[in-house]
Formats: C-alpha cells, sequence, structure tokens
C-alpha cells in the first residue's frame, strides 16, 4: 500500500522544546576556549594593540567576524583571557593547598603557594597571566574593577601563612609587604625564566624559599 501525505486536518506533530542546536552551535564552548587560547598566545607575542580580531581568528581556523558572536570587542575578549587566567590560577592554587588532602604546616604551604605561582606562570599554557601582568593598562576601569575582585581572592589565601610565617619567626618583614614583594618578584620570572637554560620550576620554588624566608 502507498502511503498517502498527511491531511491538513491531520498535520505531522512537531517536537516540543527548543530546537536542536546545531553542530557549529554545540561546539560553542570548545570554539570559545579556543579563541581564549589563541588570544592569550598573541596578545603575549605579539601585544594587545598589535593583534587584530583577524589574527585571532586566523589562529584558530574561523572567519574574521566570527570572534564577533563569542566576544562583544577585542577589549572584551582581552578582559576574558586575563580573568580565565585568575579563574586557572585560583583553582591551581587551592588544589594545591589541599595537595594529599591535608593543609600541612605553613612552611609546606608557602612552598606550595610559590610552586603553584610558577606553574600558572610558567607551565603549560602559561600566557594568561602574563597577558594580564604585561596589558592591564589596557582595561577600563570596569574591566580592572572586575579583574582586581578575582585578584585579591587569589592573594588572600597568602596572608594567613605569611601571618603564621611571621609569627614562627620565619618571615621578618610586615606580612602585607611581604606578599606585594614576593609576588612581585615570583611574576618577574616571566621575563627571563627559560627552562632550556636549565632551571627548573622545583630548582626555582627552593630559591624562592631561600630567598624569603629564613631557618627558624
Amino acid at each position: 500500500m502507498i502511503a498517502t501525505a498527511p491531511s491538513l486536518a491531520n498535520p505531522l506533530k512537531r517536537a516540543r522544546g527548543r530546537p536542536r542546536k546545531t553542530e557549529e552551535e554545540r561546539d560553542d564552548g570548545n570554539r570559545r576556549q579556543a579563541l581564549l587560547f589563541a588570544a592569550a598566545r598573541l596578545f603575549r607575542v605579539q601585544g594587545f594593540a598589535a593583534t587584530s580580531t583577524r589574527d585571532i581568528a586566523a589562529a584558530v581556523g574561523m572567519h574574521s567576524g566570527s570572534p564577533f558572536y563569542h566576544f562583544k570587542s577585542k577589549d572584551a575578549l582581552l578582559c576574558a583571557v586575563m580573568e580565565e587566567g585568575m579563574h586557572r590560577a585560583i583553582a591551581r592554587q587551592a588544589r594545591a593547598l589541599q595537595e594529599d588532602g591535608a593543609p600541612g604546616t605553613a612552611l609546606l604551604q608557602i612552598r606550595r603557594l610559590i610552586r603553584a605561582h610558577f606553574d600558572t606562570l610558567l607551565g603549560p599554557g602559561n600566557d594568561f597571566v602574563p597577558v594580564m601582568l604585561y596589558e592591564h593598562r589596557s582595561l577600563n576601569s570596569q574591566q580592572r574593577k572586575s579583574l582586581a575582585k578575582l585578584q585579591a581572592n587569589y592573594e588572600a589565601a597568602w596572608t594567613p601563612v605569611l601571618e603564621a610565617l611571621h609569627a614562627s619567626g620565619h618571615l621578618r618583614a610586615p606580612v602585607k609587604l611581604s606578599r606585594l614583594l614576593i609576588l612581585g618578584a615570583l611574576n618577574w620570572s616571566v621575563q627571563w625564566f627559560d627552562r632550556k637554560k636549565g632551571a627548573s620550576v622545583d630548582e626555582l620554588t627552593d630559591a624562592a624559599i631561600a630567598l624569603f624566608l629564613k631557618d627558624s
């Protein structure tokens, strides 16, 4: 028997709910991440001003206008790169402080903090935070305010550790100044560190501990 077309009185039922996403729409999250990684790399190597959205789109195989589907502007993309870097740094730091399932002593905690910070600056996918260090002035005031909250969240983990070290005599300088000086010194490593020259991140961590803390 040949099937007849449905009558107008009994139209085919349409599936309820939202229409199914296309393959490109389902991949939006991945494409956004690809744009963040590409932008971070290009902003670090070429600088924010010298990098166009066309450059970023080409780096991930997209049309020149496609990044604007994910980000309103190049400025918004820069801010997103910095925020991504801070979220990654906060998550890495939290994992480091709970390594082996226990907080450990203040000396162990400061080692974990320093090691995690070096990993953020110098480890795989390490372009995000260096971009923040180089291009912070390219943000507008509202973007700086949003980023400052993430920075404060990140740095807050250092204060109780440094206070404990100060109380025990391992840290002689004032806690606030110590935090600023330590983070400033660690951040500068992005300017000179070269893994090919033989120093490892563990060796950098040992050197930082010896530089900033006294034995007892």
